[in-house]
């Protein structure tokens, strides 16, 4: 079980020097519960990197070892062109830094609710959509499996993007860690099962259900629900008629198939990755024809 770890609290104090002096960390590029994330410059090659900072100060051997495990994954599948280079790890008295490609565009996420997204570019989302999906074949060809997809893990370079944050991954093919993720991207055995509970779900399956979810993201600016569960009302709708969502998004007829054979309740007939980033590029249109009849609207990625 993934152990639970201390509410980080970043430094106020910047700029400040690790690796030696080598790396000085000059501002805060995000903020999560276990950690910080800083623009950071070499004062050798002035390269710019973002390093990540996670807090060792009063954890257990249990939790600093989940720290570890963490880098040592991300290092297993950082030699692929859409996943942010791990270039070193450096450990210091209170803190583990793992010093990565920055991004200065920001995340999948911005790109998606504040810069308008991809909706209507066809090609655009393919070219996107496939780079995801190559990144997550190269992890799962490792054995890696990573259970935390979603448009904030995913870090815009130009045209590009790349695969990032690791510290949910895991390398069992079959895992009892439940509840791992976000809520949006959660498959419904992640959470325990839907129609009934699970003692172990399919890791290679419950990514390919995220990627279902990134997948309306970038076509329509939204999710599909809010959570895979019961409680849910529009996914409730999903469950009793999986044609649902086309009464509620404008879906083209192969999307439609595409995003149903995503959305799988039954994890063993799921579309297996590959075949799901084939169907994507093979898809002639994402939306119906009298979608695009007027401007579309801004993307907020809400219900």
């Amino acid at each position: 079980m993934t152990p639970s770890l201390p509410t980080f609290v970043p430094s106020t104090q910047l700029p400040f020097a690790i690796d030696n002096g080598r790396l000085v960390l000059q501002d805060m590029l995000g903020v999560g519960a276990y950690g910080s994330v800083y623009r950071a410059i070499d004062t050798q090659t002035h390269q710019i990197y973002a390093v990540k900072s996670l807090n060792k100060a009063g954890l257990n051997f249990r939790q600093r070892a989940f720290q570890n495990h963490e880098a040592q994954l991300h290092a297993k599948v950082s030699d692929h062109p859409n996943i942010v280079t791990l270039h070193k790890v450096v450990e210091e008295n209170d803190c583990l830094y793992m010093v990565l490609d920055c991004g200065m565009e920001g995340d999948l996420f911005f790109t998606i609710t504040e810069r308008g997204g991809f909706v209507g570019n066809t090609m655009a989302i393919k070219a996107i959509f496939g780079q995801i999906a190559s990144a997550v074949l190269h992890c799962h060809s490792r054995g890696v499996y990573h259970r935390d997809l979603k448009p904030e893990n995913i870090i815009m370079f130009g045209n590009s993007v790349k695969l990032v944050d690791f510290g949910l991954a895991t390398t069992e093919p079959v895992s009892s860690e439940f509840g791992c993720g976000s809520t949006f991207y959660l498959s419904p055995e992640c959470q325990g099962g839907f129609i009934e509970s699970v003692k172990s779900y399919d890791s290679a399956a419950n990514d390919v259900w995220s990627l279902g979810v990134i997948l309306i993201n970038l076509v329509f600016g939204r999710n599909p629900w809010k959570q895979a569960c019961p409680r849910d009302e529009t996914f409730a709708a999903y469950v009793q008629c999986n044609d649902f969502l086309q009464t509620i998004l404008p879906l083209s007829t192969e999307l439609n198939e595409i995003v149903k054979s995503a959305f799988c309740l039954n994890p063993k007939k799921r579309i297996t990755l590959s075949e799901l980033a084939r169907r994507v590029q093979a898809c002639r249109f994402f939306t119906a024809p009298e979608f695009f009849s007027e401007a579309p609207a801004m993307c907020t990625l809400a219900l």
